[in-house]
Formats: structure tokens, sequence, C-alpha cells
């Protein structure tokens, strides 16, 4: 190959290498803006509450004309439903650290420990991905984003399905309707705190100690089951 030949090969290489680091910057800052605006979104709705949240509230925040945001998100819908996405992932992330319990039973307290101190450490996402309109939350239960409303939902269920296997839950219990009542439980513990701040009753977290206590032994002092 002669001297032209190699610079020409060259001087290809480089328009494609020029061509590949340009995609690649203008994909880094299409994600960035992305980032950027559900950022802002998050920042209002923790702020004012999602009623607040508006594309011109939004686009007024980042300083970008509100036709820009609608090249990433079709809706404020749209950008509600991502955050939803971000909070169930969160959720998961408070569960996590209970994976190394091996007592079904300690375990259960403490996922539903983590589940109330989510929501009360977390209260407008809380509200949004669990108080606003079902539609935001409806497609983290079905195909996509992981299956994250199961993945979150059956963590509840491997408690009761270990102590089945360990024959200490009856064989016909139904461990996915007894993890829909400790769920049904937290989150009204959640909702309570949250919408009655001003009742003085018993803290969080002997609430949902005695919430998992009453479901696994009854009543107290009761007899003759």
């Amino acid at each position: 190959m002669n001297a032209v030949h190699l610079m020409i090969a060259a001087l290809r290489v480089k328009t494609y290498s020029a061509r590949m680091g340009s995609a690649e910057r203008k994909e880094r800052q299409r994600a960035e803006l992305r980032e950027k605006i559900l950022s802002a979104a998050r920042d209002i709705v923790v702020r004012e509450g999602f009623g607040a949240l508006s594309m011109r509230k939004i686009a007024d925040a980042i300083e970008y004309a509100p036709a820009t945001l609608y090249l990433h998100f079709e809706s404020r819908e749209d950008i509600a439903r991502e955050l939803s996405v971000r909070g169930f992932q969160q959720l998961l992330e408070y569960f996590a650290p209970t994976a190394r319990i091996e007592e079904p039973l300690e375990r259960l307290n403490a996922l539903a420990q983590a589940y109330v101190r989510f929501g009360l450490e977390h209260p407008e996402t809380y509200r949004l991905v669990f108080m606003e309109d079902p539609k935001l939350n409806s497609a983290l239960f079905g195909e996509g984003h992981e299956d994250l409303g199961m993945r979150a939902f059956e963590q509840l269920v491997r408690p009761f399905e270990e102590l089945k296997a360990r024959g200490k839950l009856a064989k016909d219990a139904d461990s996915r309707q007894l993890s829909e009542v400790v769920w049904a439980g937290v989150h009204g513990i959640v909702s309570l705190k949250l919408a009655c701040s001003g009742f003085q009753g018993t803290p969080a977290e002997p609430l949902t100690t005695t919430l998992i206590s009453t479901l696994v032994h009854g009543l107290p002092g009761m007899t003759g089951a």
C-alpha cells in the first residue's frame, strides 16, 4: 500500500471515529437531559405534590422550552410513570438488606418495617406510587420494567412459602393472600401516618411490629382458637 492509500485509509478511520464520537456524545447529552427532566420533576413532586407537576413548570426549572420535554416524554403522566418506576426501585433497595435474614418470621417483620420506613422517609414518592392515579403504577405489575411491582410483592410471599416448607404453616394456607394482608396492613400504617399526622397514635415501628405479631400469633390473650 503506497503513501496515498495510507493517507486515505487514515482519513476514513478519522472520519468514522469522529462520527462515532459525535453519535455517542449526542446520546450521552440526550440521556443527561432526560435525567435532568426527571430530577426536576421529582423535586417539584417532593416539594409541592403531584398536583403541582406540569410540563411548563419542569421546563422553567431546567431552563428549556416546554417543547424540548416532549422530545423525551409524551406527557406529564409519562414522566410520573417513570418516577413511579424509580420509586419501586427505591422500595426494592429498602428491601435488599432483609435478604440476609434466614428466619422467615424475622424477615417478614423486617420487610414490613422497611416498607413503612420507605413510605415515611419518601412521602411524596409514596403518594405518587401508591396514592395517585392507578394508571401510574399498573404497568409495574405487568410486562416490562423487570416486573418491579411483582418482584417487591414476591418478597412478602417468600417467608410464608418457607414457613409452609418447614411445616410451621398449614399446607393449604394461601401464601399470596396472606402477603396481600401484610401489604394492606403496612400500606394502611403509612397512609394513616401521612394523611392523619395530627393523630397522636402509636409510632410506626412498634405499630408495624404489632401488626405482624397479631397476624402470626393472634390477638393477645385470645384462647380457644
